[in-house]
Formats: C-alpha cells, sequence, structure tokens
C-alpha cells in the first residue's frame, strides 16, 4: 500500500490522515484538515508536529500561547508561516484554508516555535529539466526544534523532473540516514503527475503512480524518483521524514545506475521559471 488517493485516508475533520500505524512503520505521519468555520481540537499525544497553511491562513492555539500563521493563497505562491507544537499538547485550531500537519512520534517535548514565512530557506537544486526548488522550512539544517521530525516542500515547473536522480534513504551506511518517507502532491490547475518507486537491497518495492492534489505516496524503503511533472501542470510535493536515529539526518544514497546525473548539470542554466512565490 504505497500509493493512497485523496479520500482514501480521510477519517473525521482530516481529508488526509496518515499514522504510524496505518503506514505500517514507526515514526512518521500527516494529517490534512481543511478548515471552514468550525474550529478543530486535538492532543499532540506522542506525536510532535507542525501546523503549515498550504492554502489560507490559521491560528493555532495551545496552553499558554497563541500563534498566528499568515498563510498563502496556493503553494505556488511561495512559503508560509509555521509553527511547531510538542508532544503532550492540546491544540485547536480556527481559520479558512487547507491546513497540513506533518507529524513524527518522539521522546522530547521540546518549546513549541513559531517560524515567518519570510525566515524559511528557499534553495534551487539541479539544472536544466531538472531545476526544482526547495522549501527548507523544516530540513535538519535549517530548523533545529525537531526531536525526530524532518519536512520540505518541492516545487517543480511542469515538463521537469525532482526527486532525481532517484535516491534512497533505507540503509545504516555513513551518508546514508534511515527514515520513513511520506510524499503528499498538489497539482497545479488540477492536473496529473508521476511518481516512482522501486526496489532496493532494503526490499522489494514497484511504484510508478499518477498523482494528482490530495495524493500520498508512502515510501517505507528503496529508491524513490524521479517526481514527474507533467507537461502543462507545475508539480508540488510536501515530504514529511522520520526515523530512529537520535542525529535528524536527511542523508541519501544516489542509485548508483543514475548518480552521475549530478555531475552533468555544472554549468547548465537553471529553469527560469524559478523560484515559485519569491526570490531565494
Amino acid at each position: 500500500m504505497t500509493y493512497l488517493p485523496y479520500g482514501k485516508t480521510a477519517s473525521g475533520p482530516w481529508s488526509v490522515e496518515i499514522t504510524p500505524s496505518l503506514a505500517g512503520w514507526t515514526y512518521s505521519g500527516l494529517r490534512i484538515a481543511d478548515l471552514t468555520d468550525a474550529p478543530i481540537s486535538f492532543d499532540t499525544g506522542e506525536e510532535e508536529l507542525l501546523v503549515l497553511p498550504l492554502a489560507g491562513s490559521c491560528t493555532v492555539t495551545i496552553p499558554g500561547d497563541m500563534f498566528v500563521l499568515n498563510g498563502r493563497s496556493s503553494v505556488f505562491d511561495g512559503p508560509s508561516d509555521f509553527a511547531y507544537i510538542p508532544i503532550s499538547t492540546h491544540v485547536t485550531l480556527e481559520g479558512s484554508g487547507r491546513i497540513a500537519l506533518p507529524s513524527a512520534r518522539a521522546t522530547r517535548a521540546l518549546a513549541p516555535r513559531y517560524v515567518a514565512a519570510a525566515e524559511v530557506s528557499v534553495e534551487i537544486r539541479g539544472a536544466g529539466q531538472a531545476t526544482r526548488q526547495v522549501n527548507n522550512f523544516c530540513s535538519p539544517d535549517a530548523f533545529d526544534g525537531c526531536d525526530k521530525l524532518m519536512a520540505v516542500e518541492v516545487l517543480t515547473p511542469d515538463g521537469n523532473w525532482s526527486s532525481y536522480p532517484p535516491h534512497k534513504h533505507d540503509t545504516p551506511n555513513p551518508g546514508e540516514a534511515v527514515l520513513e518517507e511520506i510524499y503528499y502532491f498538489e497539482v497545479a490547475d488540477q492536473g496529473i503527475g508521476y511518481q516512482r518507486v522501486y526496489s532496493s537491497e532494503r526490499g522489494q518495492i514497484d511504484t510508478l503512480a499518477e498523482v494528482s492534489s490530495g495524493d500520498v505516496v508512502l515510501v517505507p524503503y528503496g529508491y524513490h524518483g524521479p517526481s514527474m511533472a507533467a507537461p502543462g501542470y507545475d508539480l508540488y510535493y510536501l515530504n514529511v521524514l522520520a526515523g530512529p536515529a537520535e542525529q535528524r539526518s536527511m542523508a541519501f544514497c544516489d542509485d548508483p545506475r543514475h548518480a552521475w546525473i549530478r555531475a552533468s548539470w555544472d554549468g547548465r542554466p537553471i529553469d527560469p521559471r524559478l523560484p515559485f512565490g519569491r526570490t531565494p
């Protein structure tokens, strides 16, 4: 069960609810809330989480604090404010829009935090038709306020490939972290994209999914990539990652058959359509 179309995991107030037990693993999770007039309240329990507006804005109320998250009209309009909420916390969300809550099972209760959109690091990776934008809002280097959780946003212009060359995070080697990874997709103009996941020495897996807005692909192990934006449709995905290591790391190992591709970008121009939303 690697490909989960929109609606398949809807539950209660969540249009998407991926728990570690549903995914069949230990750490990573994701919920999507479509906020309207009614607030949503819940307890984080053993999970730390982020509150990230995908479209719209919201307030996040926890005991002793409230964060006002000025969001965006869509994921293609630049980064958003976000908040970090620790384990064992009661949360109330109010506002209007589509709100993502990436999460991970954690053991340390860290301090809640608010981060403004202007503080989010925007990176352009690759070149040519492999150019993509990464909003590093909760990568290990950009945000140190999590115990296990990591998350980034990747935006790929129509016709380009990202998550490329294919890579994996499934073997405890020097330079490679063991991670459970979630891809949550949104596609401009009700379009389509494609996601590939395939076998590594860790195990057999074979997914080539046509994805549209609200769809999810789970990566328990194996090489993942490319993520393909179909011509005419810009592609967005939210990556949620967590694993057993004490030190947060997104270290990966390229598929050795395709690792040479990174060197081929040297000296090539980046796609002038990037960045989305604002300059890096």
